[in-house]
């Protein structure tokens, strides 16, 4: 079997994503200015974000909605950009998951409340690889998915051993995280790594999940390595892919270390900053599914985040492949 298209799972949520005039004190008051309902969570993001960009190959989704109006928003918005829903379940146990993500208009900086609904019930019997020609299996987030982050007494997780089915039935691995402050957060993401291919995370998870300090301006990129390194040592497959703002490594099992500064952006090109980390993941997913240089990944994973930024919600500012990568010609990368 010639393996192609890419499966996403974990995370479908409504995010209610919220303009606000500026971030309030406690008992103080912000004006919203606008809101819109869009998609959110990691694979229902990287899945529009690749429809967006036109990849050309199959999109499929596995994961667990209410069977509610928002349950019901999530399947017909997947069906109408292209996507396979036949592994997108309902479930009368529990709602839709929803986030309202406050962003501030003058920086793109955003917070976020959420709702766990049923994304916390998504399990292992909810995943069935033999049902999938798929090339790449990606697995999003480790640390908001209750059951898949459950501890087993072998030390294991369940989204582990979801991983390696995956893995045993022939396809690539990509795992993200949530930036938290989940208690379990290192034992967690350690029981996913000898099953994850490729890690994608940004410099905070990064962080955590090693004990490393990243968060620093400038970034010290060696440091960053250091955290990448220590990932792959723990277990990763392939490759551990940080991003941060300012812009990407990647480290390789067998060594090669790759840096990509992130675009130089205008006064007032950001209009939200919502699902640009996992914007960066569908710009690298495509360049891993498309077989290209390392190089060429990251170049289109950082331009395809700043596209992202072009609009407040998480998928609506993507274009196709050729319009994400003219980007780089028309603003240049940082220094």
């Amino acid at each position: 079997m010639t393996r192609t298209g890419i499966l996403a799972g974990g995370n479908f949520i409504i995010d209610h994503v919220k303009l606000i005039d500026a971030w309030p004190e406690q008992d103080m008051l912000a004006f919203i200015q606008s809101e819109t309902a869009a998609n959110g969570g990691g694979p229902y993001n990287v899945l529009k974000d690749l429809a967006a960009m036109r990849c050309g190959y199959p999109l499929a989704a596995v994961g667990l909605v209410g069977t509610d109006l928002n349950g019901d928003w999530i399947l017909r918005d997947c069906e109408a950009a292209g996507i396979d829903i036949s592994q997108l379940q309902q479930t009368d146990a529990a709602p839709t998951s929803c986030t309202d993500a406050m962003t501030v208009s003058s920086s793109g900086r955003r917070t976020f409340f959420h709702q766990l609904g049923a994304n916390a019930l998504l399990g292992e019997a909810h995943f069935d690889f033999s049902a999938t020609e798929a090339k790449i299996f990606h697995l999003g987030y480790l640390m908001l998915l209750s059951e898949m982050d459950r501890l087993l007494e072998d030390g294991r997780t369940v989204a582990s051993r979801v991983l390696e089915a995956a893995q045993r039935a022939g396809l690539l691995t990509s795992v993200d995280l949530v930036s938290s402050t989940y208690p379990q957060f290192r034992q967690i993401t350690a029981a996913a790594l000898p099953f994850t291919d490729f890690l994608i995370l940004n410099e905070l998870e990064a962080g955590s999940a090693t004990g490393l300090e990243l968060r620093s301006a400038p970034m010290d990129l060696g440091l960053v390595q250091s955290a990448a390194q220590s990932l792959l040592d723990a277990g990763v497959r392939r490759e551990v892919i940080i991003h941060f703002e300012t812009g990407a490594i990647v480290v390789e099992k067998a060594g090669a270390v790759h840096h990509q500064p992130s675009l130089k952006l205008p006064p007032g090109f950001i209009a939200g900053a919502t699902g640009a980390g996992d914007a960066f993941a569908a710009g690298y997913l495509h360049g891993m599914h498309e077989n290209w240089p390392v190089a060429e990944r990251l170049k289109l994973a950082v331009c395809a985040a700043a596209m992202c930024l072009t609009h407040p919600t998480p998928s609506l500012g993507l274009k196709p492949v050729a319009e994400c990568l003219a980007l780089a010609e028309k603003l240049g990368f940082r220094d």
